[in-house]
């Protein structure tokens, strides 16, 4: 095929997806959203596998009867209108700092942050946060924005006639063929911040002391030993920005909290 007519098609398909994926997120930001939400349930599901099958799954009872209690108290504030019916937890046996939840109802925290989100409103505010990354739709976001980087490398490698088909090779990956496509991608500091604000209301409509999150990120910063890089070489916000939006939110989310309790939500999660 001629690459005027390579080219061509490609930029019909870059059209046609932007037409079809507008959508907005639960902030109210508009969204790229190419894949439906069976197709990103599977490579969150695909991805969980992988996790498990590499990483050293946790046997400590009373640290997975920890975690699946904060869990389960955060995830029962989720609306039914997202459609996700269970969660599977699993703690990891490692000294990374880290959790994830991924489409599909996975939730992963690794043994090490617990040294970091010392009691249950902490722990409550990392699982929140990434809970908000599932429900916000932010994994087919990033995979939505490769993709038409993809295409959009297509049609400038039809345009100028070259046989490497590295449009094709870079809307592959772009739709996570491969490996732990779930947690591989990082979200921007746009998702980050959405989730923090996101995470914050849904910890507090669980019961859990939103206040908190601000204790978290300043051992989330002391922990990092100021090797983090400044806010604008990451894709996270710096801890001195979160900290302080964090810090901002508070008015909002602190009645919430207060409601929660009042309706008899007072979670009781042991270490």
């Amino acid at each position: 095929m001629r690459a005027s007519s390579l080219s061509r098609l490609a930029l019909t398909a870059l059209c046609s997806a932007l037409l079809a994926g507008c959508a907005q997120s639960p902030t109210g930001r508009n969204q790229m959203l190419l894949f439906s939400p069976q197709q990103m349930n599977q490579l969150g599901a695909d991805s969980f596998t992988q996790m498990k099958q590499q990483e050293k799954v946790s046997t400590d009872a009373r640290m997975n009867a920890y975690v699946g209690c904060v869990a389960k108290a955060v995830t029962a504030q989720v609306p039914a209108s997202y459609g996700i019916t269970s969660w599977e937890v699993v703690v990891f046996d490692s000294k990374e700092i880290n959790a994830f939840a991924l489409p599909g109802g996975k939730i992963g925290v690794y043994s090490g942050l617990l040294k970091v989100a010392k009691n249950q409103d902490q722990l409550a505010t990392v699982i929140g946060h990434e809970l908000t990354h599932v429900l916000a739709q932010h994994s087919n976001e990033r995979l939505s924005r490769d993709q038409l980087t993809g295409i959009g490398l297509a049609v400038a490698d039809a345009a100028i006639g070259s046989s490497d088909s590295l449009g094709g090779a870079a809307t592959m990956a772009a739709l996570g063929l491969g490996v732990q496509v779930g947690i591989a991608l990082p979200y921007g500091r746009t998702q980050e911040s959405e989730a923090d604000r996101l995470g914050l209301e849904l910890m507090a409509r669980a019961g859990f002391n939103p206040a908190e999150a601000v204790t978290l990120w300043q051992n989330m910063s002391a922990a990092s030993g100021g090797k983090a890089p400044p806010q604008l070489l990451s894709t996270h916000p710096s801890d001195q920005s979160r900290i302080a939006n964090l810090q901002a939110q508070q008015a909002e989310v602190q009645p919430l909290y207060q409601q929660a309790k009042a309706s008899g939500l007072v979670p009781q999660c042991k270490a």
